[in-house]
């Protein structure tokens, strides 16, 4: 029955979106561009890695006819005719032949109700390469429990995309996001959960599937990063509890109600728990590594009482020392950036692989920004010390669960601008000075993929290499026993 009424709301959308289908064939709830010509997605004015997919777009206004774009590049120049600009791969690849630095000019008409309008816009080349492949869980954006869950691979220079994990091989278990250590590719975890599941780590190749659970943690790991050297991962275990809010205009929130941070060392099967960072007067949670591998940071409020102060529980970011010969986390814990002061309440800390900056998010309160529309990207310069919130590539909704590329450069992100229901990953380009450019979203082989998609793409984390792993293989660790840890 469920199934029945999705598939009836994707026929009402696509009905809705067809030209002489009971709607204007336009662009509604989502982010279209700006200008005479409105285009989704929006690829106006965007900074690109040379390796990008086609920016595959569609003109989203009532009415357009005869609609011609040229790109030119250098002595280069391609024409696309249509309301739906959809390259050739090899097309576009040989376009973009030396193209680094460079400025695309791209020059459209078409007729509007009847007028004639022209447009005008560049797409810059960056110099800088970005890491080609792009870890992603596909999930409804609903309140219900998890359902059709899966875990893909896309490599972002072509269209072609590799499931790692999915909801048939694993009897509709729930899966968590997969994260690279790094950005490489060789180096990665996921969960499955429920009673056959376990943390699926990824080691040159070598797959394990591990209990990261001892009886004196709150629960198995949920959240956390893998250290730069290989040996450990620091998370945090949560008892994590969903609520509906009465408030009008608000929906649901997902908080924790304990929550400590932990050590894996995958060396010797033992988890390593220590009182000073699972101390009941506090919730410990989002732990990540300094590049160098030795500083973990964190987010830590005071515990209270929820939901009903849920609105009350807000998160500072701080930084404990880490020993990489140990695995033990520091008792000195310094503030990066308090919540009281600042008036918000940070998740999602992320450091850079060269280590100058760290990315974070910010929420007027709470530790689960997907339905916070005010959620914001920060980003701190951990060689001069300065804070700023993003606000240049602020979306109208949630902006959060950011990575790195492995050369620091290009960062990826989830939003859900535009519609406020399904999140998308957005790229975009940072340079020596911590300056950014519009952001762009991922491109597909459809230029109207996104209005008849009905996922959303949760925790995009880039790696510069394939994982090499399949399906296959979360079948079988699905049926193996867990490596159990002390």
């Amino acid at each position: 029955m469920r199934n029945a009424i999705k598939y009836l709301l994707f026929a009402f959308l696509a009905c809705q979106t067809l030209p002489g289908c009971g709607g204007p064939d336009i662009v509604t709830a989502v982010d279209g561009s700006e200008g005479p010509l409105v285009i989704y997605p929006d690829y106006k004015e965007v900074t690109i890695p040379a390796g990008i997919a086609p920016l595959n777009f569609r003109y989203a206004m009532p009415e357009v006819r005869h609609a011609r774009t040229t790109f030119i590049l250098g002595d280069k120049s391609v024409t696309v005719r249509g309301d739906e600009v959809e390259w050739n791969l090899r097309a576009w690849k040989k376009f973009l032949e030396g193209a680094e630095g460079q400025t695309i000019t791209v020059e459209a008409e078409a007729v509007v109700n009847g007028q004639k309008v022209s447009d005008r816009w560049s797409i810059f080349v960056s110099e800088d390469p970005m890491d080609g492949w792009l870890t992603y869980r596909l999930i409804e954006p609903s309140y219900q429990m998890y359902n059709e869950v899966s875990i893909r691979e896309r490599c972002v220079e072509t269209f072609e995309e590799t499931v790692l994990c999915d909801h048939r091989v694993t009897d509709n278990a729930c899966m968590n996001c997969h994260v690279h250590g790094q950005s490489r590719g060789d180096y990665s975890l996921y969960y499955i959960r429920g009673p056959q599941g376990g943390s699926i780590l990824n080691q040159n190749g070598k797959i394990r599937k591990l209990s990261l659970k001892t009886d004196d943690m709150l629960s198995a790991t949920v959240y956390g990063e893998l250290h730069p050297d290989g040996r450990f991962g620091v998370f945090s275990t949560n008892i994590i509890l969903p609520s509906f809010h009465t408030l009008t205009g608000m929906r649901m929130e997902v908080f924790d109600t304990a929550s400590d941070l932990t050590v894996a060392d995958f060396e010797n099967n033992r988890m390593i728990n220590v009182p000073h960072v699972a101390r009941p007067d506090k919730f410990e949670t989002f732990p990540c590594f300094s590049a160098d591998g030795r500083s973990v940071y964190y987010c830590v409020a005071d515990s209270v009482a929820l939901p009903e102060n849920v609105m009350e529980c807000i998160y500072d970011l701080v930084r404990a020392d880490f020993d990489p010969e140990t695995g033990l986390i520091g008792e000195q814990v310094d503030t990066v950036w308090s919540a009281r002061t600042n008036n918000g309440s940070v998740c999602h800390p992320k450091v850079s692989p060269d280590g100058r900056w760290l990315m974070f998010t910010v929420a007027d309160y709470g530790t689960f920004p997907l339905f916070h529309p005010e959620c914001t990207l920060y980003l701190a310069d951990l060689q001069t010390g300065e804070i700023r919130p993003m606000d240049e590539i602020k979306g109208d909704k949630s902006d959060s669960y950011h990575s790195w590329s492995s050369n620091s450069r290009w960062f990826v992100f989830a939003s859900k601008r535009g519609d406020g229901q399904y999140g998308k990953p957005y790229f975009c380009h940072l340079d020596a000075d911590g300056r950014t450019t519009k952001p762009f979203v991922l491109p597909q082989k459809s230029s109207r993929f996104y209005l008849y998609n009905l996922k959303s793409f949760n925790v995009p984390d880039l790696g510069n290499a394939s994982t090499g792993m399949s399906v296959k293989d979360a079948r079988r660790m699905f049926e193996a026993e867990s490596e159990l840890f002390q």
